[in-house]
């Protein structure tokens, strides 16, 4: 039965996905999927308002790291990981002594949260990487008040909704809007 734990691999921050597929690529051609079953980059979706229009992005929770579930008691896979072209070492793992101290695995309450959190994000679907804050201008993008511009009364993050005081015909009428509805004013 193999030892499967988790572990945070130091890779070269923005060739994660690269270190990853060649990870994934030598897993493979060695036959060591029961050694190393799952390969992930803990991501979330992120969305922003961009010239009035919504853009979607995957970012990384943690640039420059890749987790690995692996069983690491076949020197081999050890060896094998380290030298993916991308991948520095293990997380934990001191940089001189690396080949006389094991790699430490993640605690599973961590496992669990990020994982977890990843799920998480994938329920919800949707996280606004600019918040808003009030007192801010915005202008409308999206409708019946399309093309308005207004000032931040309150904000509801739970809810992602904002109070807006929007000038309608030279009287300041409160709105409430989505984050999905306004763009931050330059």
């Amino acid at each position: 039965m193999a030892e499967l734990k988790w572990y945070m691999v130091r890779a070269v921050s923005g060739q994660e996905r690269k270190s990853k597929e060649y990870l994934e690529n030598e897993v493979d051609r060695e036959k060591f999927q029961d050694h190393i079953p799952q390969v992930l980059i803990p991501s979330e979706k992120v969305y922003e308002m961009r010239n009035g229009k919504k853009r979607s992005r995957d970012k990384n929770m943690f640039p420059g790291y890749i987790m690995v579930q692996a069983d690491l008691t076949n020197g081999e896979v050890i060896h094998m990981i380290k030298n993916i072209p991308g991948i520095i070492g293990f997380l934990g793992q001191k940089g001189g002594d690396a080949s006389n101290t094991p790699p430490v695995p993640l605690r599973q309450i961590e496992v669990d949260r990020i994982l977890g959190k990843v799920e998480e994000i994938d329920e919800f679907d949707e996280h606004i990487d600019t918040p808003y804050i009030v007192g801010e201008s915005i202008k409308v993008m999206d409708g019946p008040f399309s093309g308005f511009t207004g000032t931040i009364e309150e904000v509801f993050e739970e809810r992602r909704k904002l109070n807006v005081m929007v000038k309608i015909f030279g009287r300041n009428t409160p709105v409430e809007l989505s984050y999905m509805q306004v763009e931050k004013q330059d």
